[in-house]
């Protein structure tokens, strides 16, 4: 799917934090609960992070041109990025509001009402993040990933908060309230490191998945018991597009063209397998001793 027909879902997503936002923001103003507070405050992230992947996937749905030759699709890199380093920042916040409601405990007023609201907008969030991560691993965008694995890690939220509010109105421990704001904030920062892992392993030109290398070690296996041979083998990962590089070993008696439909042969093979991957195929003769000296990335300068 297009970047631009991918841009519809960043819509849902703004859809659903605004949404969110005021519910929770309801909950609270008519409770006082700061647990419902920092479910409020986290939707915000969800906002911003919703925006950031609306900006990113309007620019990875450009065109190749001449300075990017191999697209945009890094640019959702820095949207799930920019979402981690903002769960960061709420869960500073969310934290500072639950200690200062240790220090000064406050009775909870509504609080029947206040989770009823709260428990619509955990499921307006359930159904939206349902939706973006079916989305985004079909059609492999890191940015709806992320987004939804963030709106999915809120409905958990979101429900700890709910049980620690209900608990505190039945048992009158106040205490409750903060500490399980406390919990919500640690939560959520283990899901803003792993979002920052991932967007820096793209950035950093991480190899495809372990079982798509495999994918492609499959195919090449089928085509040395046919006499070929293969090495260099390099993958990496470019928001929803996957580049592949790898030299093809022939025998040196075989014509250009022979050569080339093997070639031909092996890339359609490989990207049945993986319509996503983009192919480059690099050929060289078997019986040549230099055919096996350039496998590494850092070569020698080799000036003659």
């Amino acid at each position: 799917m297009p970047h631009a027909t991918l841009k519809r879902y960043a819509w849902l997503s703004i859809a659903a934090a605004i949404a969110t936002i005021l519910l929770k923001g309801w909950a609270w103003w008519m409770t006082g609960s700061v647990g419902l507070l920092s479910d409020a405050l986290e939707s915000f992230v969800n906002l911003a992070g919703a925006l950031m992947a609306l900006a990113m996937l309007s620019l990875a749905a450009m065109p190749a041109d001449s300075r990017h030759a191999y697209g945009h699709g890094k640019a959702e890199y820095f949207s799930s990025a920019f979402e981690g380093f903002l769960i960061l920042v709420a869960a500073l916040l969310i934290g500072y509001a639950a200690i200062e409601r240790l220090r000064n405990p406050q009775p909870l007023e509504a609080v029947g009402v206040g989770l009823i609201v709260s428990v619509a907008a955990s499921i307006i969030n359930l159904i939206a993040g349902r939706i973006l991560l079916q989305v985004g691993r079909k059609y492999r965008s890191i940015t709806l990933e992320a987004d939804a694995h963030h709106l999915l890690t809120d409905v958990w939220t979101s429900v700890g908060v709910i049980i620690g509010v209900a608990l505190v109105w039945v048992t009158g421990w106040l205490w409750l309230d903060p500490v399980i704001a406390l919990a919500v904030a640690v939560n959520i920062v283990w899901t803003g490191w792993k979002l920052l892992q991932r967007s820096a392993d793209g950035l950093m030109d991480g190899s495809l998945p372990g079982d798509e290398v495999a994918t492609i070690e499959r195919v090449l296996d089928g085509y040395r018991a046919q006499g070929l041979d293969f090495h260099a083998l390099r993958t990496r990962q470019s928001g929803t597009r996957a580049f592949v590089s790898v030299h093809v070993l022939v025998p040196g008696a075989w014509t250009v063209q022979e050569a080339h439909d093997w070639s031909e042969r092996i890339e359609c093979e490989i990207r049945c397998a993986l319509p996503h991957v983009h192919l480059t195929t690099h050929l060289e003769p078997l019986e040549d001793p230099r055919s096996h000296t350039d496998q590494h990335l850092d070569q020698p300068v080799c000036c003659e």
